[in-house]
């Protein structure tokens, strides 16, 4: 599970590649290679993205040596833990699952054969990890959701999905961090901003993070967002 892979992919990124499987310990080699690699301010190194189960290494070829970066990667790799819960920040989420923020809940009910109660208790009842960022600015790949409500994605696409939107799609779950397109299933929604331009790092979720759901009613979401933006709940 830990045996390193080390491609070109390109004359200007490298990719570590571990084991092709999603698993949290295969994803914690990977983020904590990641983390060990930009503690290491290496020349010529321009930006590092972990990913599920890889590490994509973006350098300069003029400052940087391809094959010293490839040892270097390999060396870091010796030293790096497959420990899932390391230097993991736990985030708390609240979501308003009301069917009128999360309007695919009443089918997630009907696909599980539950009842909405039910889904809101076992989506919220998990821990989450988040694997990587991907898809637009802040969106958190998350799991593992409970099989019982792994929904698949939704046959037609919506065209726009709320900032906010806390959805399900098999046995991932994220929160839509801008208004996009998407095919997940809306449960919910989270009055929290999910990126922030002004601040480093932008994002509330980064890689390898921990992420709890907590439910709250509508009048709670109404206020949060009120505060946030500044209009009347």
């Amino acid at each position: 599970m830990n045996e390193l892979r080390v491609v070109a992919a390109g004359d200007a990124v490298l990719v570590a590649e571990f084991a092709g499987l999603i698993d949290p310990a295969v994803n914690a080699r990977a983020v904590n290679l990641s983390r060990a690699l930009s503690a290491d301010h290496m020349a010529g190194v321009r930006d590092i993205v972990p990913t599920f189960r890889t590490v994509a290494v973006y350098f300069d070829p003029l400052v940087a040596d391809p094959d010293a970066l490839a040892r270097r990667l390999r060396e870091l790799c010796d030293t790096t833990t497959d420990d899932a819960t390391a230097n993991a920040a736990e985030v708390d989420i609240p979501v308003c699952y009301d069917p009128e923020l999360g309007p695919d809940i009443k089918e997630v009910a009907r696909f599980a054969g539950l009842t909405p109660d039910d889904v809101v208790a076992i989506h919220a009842g998990g821990i989450y990890r988040v694997f990587m960022l991907g898809f637009v600015p802040g969106f958190a790949y998350m799991g593992t959701v409970d099989e019982r409500i792994a929904t698949p994605r939704r046959a037609s696409p919506r065209v726009q999905v709320p900032a906010g939107s806390v959805a399900i799609a098999g046995r991932q779950t994220g929160v839509y961090p801008s208004r996009t397109p998407g095919g997940w299933n809306i449960i919910g929604r989270t009055p929290l901003a999910m990126v922030s331009w002004d601040q480093d790092p932008f994002t509330l979720l980064n890689p390898g993070d921990v992420v709890r759901f907590r439910p709250i009613g509508r009048g709670e979401f109404d206020r949060a967002v009120g505060a946030r933006t500044g209009q009347p709940s």
